[in-house]
């Protein structure tokens, strides 16, 4: 095998009705798409702790530590291979805390928040559209931890339980 490893975080931050994303420009890897609110690459020391990943990511995207939001979360875990690459993502959610205000400014692109409804029509990277496409369906009901399998047609999506 000669992929390579590339492990990625994105965080969704919703209020309301609302998610909050990030038209990404001049990426490295993701651009000119609509992404998560803060993400990116991890750091040689966050390599085991996604978590650690993705509030460094948001504070030095949005300027927002840890406090600025509630009920961070795990929700999705994906693979997908590409250009020999094994991409690992992890999807975070969270709410944007009610003494934060909603008029953020990202240093990766242009920032908006967007109804839930009009999240289907947006572009997206093609792990990520099949995320918010279970989200929208399924995982915002639920606090599961869900593993996805991007197969070419589309992303799979099994329940992740914790089990001995």
């Amino acid at each position: 095998m000669d992929e390579k490893l590339r492990n990625m975080t994105s965080l969704y931050i919703t209020k309301g009705d609302e998610m909050l994303l990030l038209f990404r420009q001049n990426g490295r890897v993701v651009s000119d798409t609509w992404v998560g609110s803060a993400g990116g690459h991890f750091e040689e020391n966050e390599l085991n702790d996604p978590k650690a990943c993705v509030l460094r990511e948001l504070k030095e995207e949005l300027g927002i530590s840890e406090n600025g939001i509630r009920n961070l979360s795990l929700r999705y875990v994906t693979l997908r291979r590409m250009k020999g690459e094994i991409r690992q993502n992890y999807y975070f959610f969270a709410e944007l805390d009610n003494e934060v205000g909603d008029h953020i400014v990202s240093t990766e692109g242009i920032s908006r928040w967007f109804t839930l409804s009009e999240l289907s029509a947006l572009e997206m990277p093609y792990t990520a559209k099949y995320v918010i496409e279970h989200y929208l369906k399924i995982g915002r009901r639920t606090n599961d931890l869900y593993a996805g399998v991007a197969d070419g047609k589309r992303v799979n999506f099994t329940k992740l339980p914790e089990y001995e």
